[in-house]
C-alpha cells in the first residue's frame, strides 16, 4: 500500500462524514483523539519550555546565593577510620568531627567527609556558607543544564500521560456507550429474529 493511500485511509477514518454505519461516538470520539494529538503537538513544548524555564531561574536563583559560599579549611579532631577495602576509599569517606572558622570568624564544629585513615590534626577543605554552616559543593553549569533538560523532559511527560490517559478514558466511557445502545438495538432485533417476545 502506498503512503498517499495509506494516509487518504486515515484521513477518511478520523473525518466526519455521512458514513450511515459510523455512529455519533464515533465521530464524537475521533473530534476528541484530534483534540488530544493537537492538545500534545502543542501543549508538550510549551510546557516544556515553561518549565525549562523555570528550572533555568531556579539554577540561576541557586547560583545568586551560592556566590555567599566559600571553601574553608576544617581541622579533623578524631581520626578518620581506615577503609575496610582499599577500592571504597574514594567513594565511601567516613564522616569525623572537624572544626571551621566562618568567614565572620565565629569558630564551627560538625561532622564532615574525611578520607579514610586521615589523622586528628590534618585538615579537609569544606565549603560553608557566609554564616558558616556547611553546604554542599556548589552547583556548576553542567548541573544546571541537566536539571533544565530534565524538567523539560518531565513536562513533556506529564503532558504525553496526560493525555494518553484523557485518550483511554474517553476511549473506555465511549465503549461503554456504544455497547449499551447496541445492547438496546439487539433487545428490539432479537425478537424479530427468534420470534420470542
Amino acid at each position: 500500500m502506498t503512503r498517499r493511500t495509506r494516509l487518504a485511509r486515515l484521513v477518511r477514518r478520523w473525518r466526519p462524514d455521512r458514513n450511515p454505519l459510523r455512529r455519533a461516538a464515533d465521530r464524537f470520539e475521533a473530534a476528541i483523539m484530534t483534540a488530544l494529538t493537537a492538545a500534545f503537538v502543542f501543549g508538550a513544548p510549551a510546557a516544556a519550555l515553561v518549565a525549562g524555564h523555570e528550572a533555568a531561574a531556579a539554577g540561576l536563583r541557586a547560583e545568586h546565593a551560592q556566590m555567599a559560599w566559600h571553601q574553608v579549611p576544617a581541622v579533623l579532631l578524631q581520626n578518620a577510620p581506615a577503609p575496610a577495602h582499599a577500592m571504597f576509599q574514594a567513594s565511601l569517606e567516613p564522616l569525623v568531627r572537624a572544626g571551621w572558622m566562618a568567614p565572620d570568624g565565629v569558630a564551627h564544629t560538625g561532622r564532615v567527609y574525611a578520607p579514610g585513615g586521615a589523622r586528628a590534626g590534618s585538615t579537609v577543605q569544606v565549603w560553608a556558607d557566609g554564616s558558616g554552616h556547611l553546604t554542599r559543593s556548589p552547583m556548576q553549569g553542567a548541573e544546571v543544564v541537566t536539571r533544565i533538560a530534565l524538567v523539560a523532559s518531565l513536562a513533556t511527560l506529564i503532558v504525553a500521560v496526560t493525555v494518553a490517559m484523557l485518550g483511554l478514558l474517553a476511549h473506555w466511557a465511549l465503549d461503554r456507550r456504544r455497547l449499551a445502545a447496541w445492547d438496546a438495538h439487539w433487545s428490539v432485533t432479537e425478537p424479530q429474529w427468534t420470534g420470542r417476545r
